[in-house]
């Protein structure tokens, strides 16, 4: 493990530095072990987390984060493994993204024993490290010119040409700031809150290892490498997806493997999918998981166009490096949909016919800058049910309900460890005041709740908050049920009807497979299987399935009894 460490050191920092680096690593790694309570890391079928913000769930005079642990300790034992809660350490900006502190916890919502408390579900923690906030004491001592801060962020001289870099912005990439020594331009990437971290200086990070491990110590077995693909600045590149940006990450997960080896990495890479991947590694030696970022597009496109074959096609490349490495799978997130995965995927005139869609559905567009001064659209700001169906419109809510469940089986269908945004378990539309309020697009999928108001809507069965959570629990409750949906088992893509996204998911061991159905279309369907019967997991029973007709929207899955001869 030293030479391994040792050998991403030098590459980072010079041979002549690596080894003195490397007693200050094993130092912290020291320092932190005897704190860290050996816990399983492994992953299985019932492993499914929910992506939420620490002030989620609130009700007067009650610290949010302790609500949380009451509603998710009534509502979601026993149906999502795990919590991803937001950045929830003191910020000032972007919702969290901008941190001021990154060991502490914001008091508006607790402190660490409130976050701890809810180890009775794994958790996940940012790690919003390309980044933090103007308002950081790391900053504000760069600003006085204290020296050991002097080289934690990144300042440019003169006018170089940054036209190659990429970022995903239409913001000023260098903003000036007036220090004793006089004005400095600093490099921010997402806004003029969040100072990029100078990882050329071998002290960032070696703090940031010592965050993690905190992290490791109050109960993560999740860290969300946020934004990573930036972190490794050179001025004459792209400053995206640098081999530096990769021995970064390949450095945190072997000192993580020393010291707690039960936590799991996972990028957020909002880029195509080809250089998303490219965070697995080799498969040992980086990230354990990636975001499935080509997903939440493509699973429009195909509900848009009622034709499951270009997810299909793409479905059939999802290929792991190893056993040790899976895909977090999503369709929505605090953030919007992501357009940027999709490019060689979908042609220009469907990624168009995506924003359209968005746009008549009541959603926003987010830009970014290109290098040849263009904008192109970045980002589609859109709640995941209007996205499928028109808030505006006239269908039924029970087509728009089985639309929707049809979008998110397909996502716990497929190969990987699932991540289901707060607002899409509990059934919410998008919240177009808070867009109003903020000014920001973002906000139209970030509304906060009232534990009382979310108490009556789950306990009305008509609804659509109860109507939605009921028919989710029991997807996550049949893929629990079934080592044919392991994270490090294997599935197949199947041809079958072009509006059938059809999967076969097949066990670490063999002896498990389920066939899963599902109709992308409006239109009922009938199709041949090369099963003679099968178990309904939904319903328990036996069904013959030589011969399939699927409902519009319907889903089935399938544990077969037997195969055609």
């Amino acid at each position: 493990m030293s030479d391994i460490l040792l050998h991403h050191l030098a590459f980072l920092y010079g041979e002549d530095h690596a080894s003195r680096l490397l007693d200050r690593v094993q130092t912290i790694l020291s320092d932190h072990r005897p704190r860290l309570s050996p816990r399983d890391g492994g992953l299985s079928q019932r492993d499914s987390l929910l992506i939420l913000y620490g002030d989620q769930v609130q009700e007067p005079n009650a610290k949010p984060l302790r609500t949380l642990k009451k509603f998710c300790d009534k509502y979601l034992t026993d149906v999502v493994s795990g919590i991803h809660i937001l950045p929830f350490y003191p910020w000032t900006s972007d919702d969290g993204f901008s941190v001021v502190d990154y060991r502490q916890v914001d008091s508006a919502l607790g402190n660490w024993e409130d976050v701890s408390a809810m180890q009775n579900f794994r958790l996940m923690f940012d790690a919003v490290i390309n980044h933090i906030s103007s308002k950081s004491e790391w900053f504000q001592k760069f600003l006085q010119d204290d020296p050991r801060y002097t080289d934690y962020f990144i300042t440019v001289e003169g006018e170089p040409d940054l036209s190659k870099v990429v970022r995903p912005r239409a913001l000023p990439l260098l903003t000036p700031f007036q220090t004793p020594s006089g004005e400095k331009k600093v490099w921010t990437t997402f806004s003029a809150d969040q100072i990029d971290l100078n990882f050329k200086n071998p002290e960032v990070l070696l703090e940031i290892l010592d965050i993690l491990l905190l992290y490791a110590e109050r109960g993560a077995d999740f860290i969300r490498l946020d934004a990573i693909a930036y972190l490794w600045k050179e001025i004459g590149t792209t400053c995206i997806h640098l081999p530096q940006t990769h021995a970064v990450v390949q450095f945190l997960r072997a000192a993580l493997n020393n010291a707690a080896p039960h936590m799991h990495l996972i990028t957020e890479t909002n880029v195509p999918h080809v250089d998303n991947i490219s965070y697995f590694g080799d498969g040992t030696n980086e990230a354990q998981l990636v975001y499935n970022f080509a997903l939440p597009p493509l699973t429009l496109h195909a509900f848009h166009t009622g034709d499951a074959q270009m997810l299909s096609n793409w479905a059939k490349t999802l290929m792991l490096p190893s056993k040790q490495t899976t895909f977090f799978n999503f369709l929505a997130s605090h953030d919007g949909i992501g357009l940027n995965p999709t490019r060689g995927i979908l042609s220009d005139e469907e990624i168009d016919s995506l924003v359209n869609k968005t746009l008549a559905h009541g959603g926003l567009i987010s830009y970014k800058h290109n290098a040849d001064g263009t904008q192109s659209p970045y980002e589609m700001n859109i709640n995941y049910f209007d996205a499928l169906s028109n808030p505006n419109g006239n269908e039924s809510l029970d087509l728009q309900l089985n639309r929707f469940i049809a979008s998110q089986a397909i996502m716990l269908s497929l190969v990987g460890v699932p991540g289901i945004y707060f607002h899409s378990l509990f059934g919410s539309r998008g919240w177009t005041d808070g867009v109003k309020q903020t000014g920001r697009n973002r906000t139209i999928n970030r509304e906060k709740c009232r534990f009382d108001e979310l108490q009556n809507q789950l306990a009305d069965e008509n609804s659509l908050r109860f109507k939605v959570f009921q028919r989710y629990s029991q997807l996550l409750k049949a893929r629990s049920s079934s080592p044919a949906f392991h994270p490090h088992g294997t599935q197949t893509v199947l041809n079958l009807h072009p509006s059938v996204f059809a999967i076969e998911r097949i066990s670490l061991d063999k002896k498990s497979r389920v066939l899963c159905l599902h109709n992308v279309s409006e239109k009922k369907l009938s199709f041949t299987t090369n099963y003679k019967s099968a178990k309904d997991l939904f319903t328990g029973q036996e069904i013959q399935t030589s011969n399939i007709t699927l409902e519009p929207y319907q889903v089935l899955w399938l544990q077969p009894n037997s195969v055609v001869e």
